[in-house]
């Protein structure tokens, strides 16, 4: 596993390319991941780094994740996340990690929960086709039967009319078009799951 950092999408735009071609590019901000605890394989079991990242108010927070931060000697932070590293003894508990851990050129994957569509129907959901408009139709958008006749149940996995998106998506080797360390944006070619100020988590490719 690699380096794992947590970010907001900001949006869409055009990108050009060294050929002058604009490309579909999506910007994240990244804000600054703090070290909250290093694991090692020799007292917990596997090589791992536990970050903190987002701002929160104390009072949100559980008296038992809010000890773990003070004993940590860190502020609080809104999210806390794992990332599985190869080397632990490179990070030490409040080193701060940003946007100057990626590079121009890499692969990234990142994850996010899609937009939320509601409970919508088959057409909608699965790309189901209509039914004749024609003659008094009644049943365009109905999905028919839902399983053979005489089976008496239906077949688990059967596309039916339910709740859409709303799910973890992770879109895998998306090249880094740009870093604006200044900034803390992150120019990826391609799309990401959510909606604007969604969040995200970006973990460098590691196949």
């Amino acid at each position: 596993m690699a380096l794992t950092l947590m970010g907001r999408k900001v949006g869409m735009t055009q990108w050009f390319n060294g050929d002058g071609r604009a490309v579909a590019a999506t910007v994240v901000q990244i804000e600054p991941s703090v070290v909250v605890q290093v694991k090692k394989p020799d007292t917990d079991g596997y090589a791992a780094i536990q970050l903190g990242w987002g701002t929160v108010k104390e009072r949100r927070l559980p008296k038992p994740v809010l000890g773990h931060f003070r004993r940590a000697g860190v502020e609080p932070r809104r999210v806390l996340y794992e990332a599985r590293v190869e080397d632990p003894t490179a990070f030490e508990v409040g080193q701060e990690l940003g946007v100057d851990a990626f590079s121009e050129g890499e692969k990234v994957d990142v994850t996010g929960t899609s937009k939320g569509r509601g409970f919508t129907g088959t057409i909608k959901r699965w790309g189901f086709s209509y039914r004749p408009k024609s003659h008094g139709h009644k049943l365009i958008r109905r999905p028919g039967t839902a399983g053979p006749m005489g089976l008496r149940k239906v077949m688990k996995g059967k596309k039916m009319p339910g709740h859409s998106g709303a799910e973890t998506v992770t879109v895998r080797n998306l090249e880094i078009l740009k870093v604006d360390a200044e900034r803390g944006l992150l120019v990826l070619r391609g799309s990401v799951p959510g909606p604007r100020k969604g969040i995200l988590k970006i973990r460098k490719h590691d196949a």
